[in-house]
């Protein structure tokens, strides 16, 4: 994760957002007492942007709480990835 201020980040914008871009990093500029902006990658914000979708689904939800439980037990899932 970087931080930069807003005037650092105005000098180098170029090498912040190829970091970004490039390196998968998470960039955030403050811009005064608590206030700030995170800035992603397209990448990452579609990925987390499919991730949401995927757990807003109830039956997903309900597969998802299945599996933990699952793991939490001690079960193999390569009989579950076979039948």
């Amino acid at each position: 994760m970087l931080t930069a201020s807003i005037s650092d980040f105005r000098k180098n914008i170029k090498r912040y957002l190829d970091s970004v871009t490039e390196n998968f990093e998470t960039l955030i500029i403050n811009r005064g007492k608590d206030s700030g902006v995170v800035v992603i990658s397209l990448e990452e914000y579609n990925s987390l942007t499919a991730t949401q979708h995927e757990l807003s689904s109830k039956k997903n939800e309900s597969r998802l709480d299945s599996a933990i439980e699952k793991l939490k037990k001690g079960a193999s899932f390569q009989k579950d990835l076979i039948e």
